[in-house]
């Protein structure tokens, strides 16, 4: 992590969805060496993606079929951004002694049917075990570590969840509270926080919450963990956030920053008429007029949004084009990535196909709108890190 003085290393992930699978490895590690898999064939390439179960849109898996469609150079980049990841697939394909050693584990779970939105889909199960939906998959974690239990495997000493504070309702509240009190049966402490990223610097009005859960293994390293958190509460922290100048890209003598504009700048129809109308704006050219962004979501040509830039009096500004959404550059920056992190994930973004990327434009959205704030995340890993000095 950037602004922590200490080594992590990730020596597991666990992703099915390609493109988080691609972005992942590239931020983390940089371009591939491709030329170790030049013996491969496609069917070699198919017979070792097939093992995985895999997706194009994070919904749904891919078929076999929908693997042997696609070329060779996108199955060669799949496939060395899982090994370069030790990506180990699918959750619920993972068993606990499938798992290197490590001291964190960290976990997530797609939040559409624990929000207030889900409830429109009808998805109105939450985290209820036999709801069978997508958030759901907390019970997996359950899962592992029952098993690391069963085969006698030394425990992770910390766990890390996030997800929308919709975790918290009245609707969610009794399975969250069967979740935290199995993990308080297995020997965890769990601290749970709400946090909202304008108090850690970054302009977006993002809440989340997150359980940090420590192994306590003794009544003293108990007493210790809840002196620490009684003194080091997150919520505690009210920093102001940087200036929106810091993340939106309005240079756009700068050709790259005006590509991006142009592309994120819809045709103006009845639709889009309201997102301009009842949308937050940020800025007016290249004047910004507001303090932060709302929430970066998975999609941007949407009512709401996280805020848009109208235009007044840009010369290239085009017929029927009243204003853009923020391009995916500035999604990754307010999400806390470094500028050059998405530089090289946008040199990378290789060409496949009929003039397709590897990773579009809306997949980039997507992926920094399932992100986790980056200043958010480092002041909870710096907590681990007092934590691990604190009780050995």
């Amino acid at each position: 992590m950037k602004n922590i003085s200490a080594d992590f290393k990730t020596v597991a992930t666990s992703e099915w969805e390609i493109g988080a699978i691609y972005a992942y490895d590239i931020i983390h590690n940089g371009a591939q060496d491709l030329s170790l898999y030049r013996h491969h064939t496609k069917e070699s390439l198919v017979e070792q993606l097939k093992r995985y179960t895999l997706s194009n849109n994070g919904k749904t898996p891919m078929t076999e079929k929908g693997l042997r469609n696609m070329p060779m150079s996108k199955l060669k980049r799949i496939l060395a951004a899982i090994n370069r990841t030790n990506n180990l697939g699918d959750i619920t394909r993972i068993h606990a002694n499938d798992l290197p050693e490590g001291d964190i584990l960290t976990y997530s779970f797609p939040c559409q049917d624990l929000s207030i939105a889900g409830n429109w889909h009808h998805n109105t199960g939450g985290i209820d075990r036999d709801a069978n939906n997508r958030s759901t998959l907390l019970w997996e974690i359950n899962r592992l570590l029952d098993e690391y239990e069963e085969i006698d495997k030394d425990m992770p000493r910390f766990l890390l969840m996030e997800n929308v504070s919709e975790i918290l309702s009245n609707k969610n509240k009794g399975n969250f509270k069967e979740w935290c009190s199995i993990l308080e049966s297995m020997g965890y402490h769990n601290k749970i926080y709400t946090l909202d990223a304008r108090n850690f610097g970054v302009p977006q009005m993002r809440v989340r919450t997150y359980m940090l859960s420590v192994l306590t293994e003794t009544n003293s390293k108990e007493r210790k963990i809840e002196d620490y958190f009684k003194e080091n509460n997150l919520q505690n922290i009210k920093n102001d956030p940087e200036t929106l100048a810091n993340y939106l890209k309005l240079d756009y003598s700068k050709e790259e920053y005006l590509e991006e504009a142009k592309k994120s700048t819809p045709r103006f129809t009845e639709s889009r008429q309201k997102i301009y109308e009842s949308n937050l704006t940020l800025a007016i050219d290249n004047n910004i007029i507001s303090d932060y962004a709302r929430t970066i979501t998975t999609k941007q040509d949407r009512n709401p949004n996280s805020g848009i830039i109208k235009y007044e009096k840009e010369s290239w500004m085009e017929k029927n084009r009243y204003y853009r959404n923020l391009t995916p550059r500035e999604c990754f920056l307010l999400m806390g990535f470094d500028e050059r992190q998405f530089d090289v994930l946008k040199k990378n973004n290789t060409i496949i196909g009929k003039n397709r990327e590897m990773i579009t434009d809306a997949k980039m959205i997507k992926l920094a709108g399932n992100s986790i704030v980056v200043p958010v995340l480092e002041s909870i890993f710096k907590q681990f890190l007092d934590l691990d000095q604190l009780i050995g």
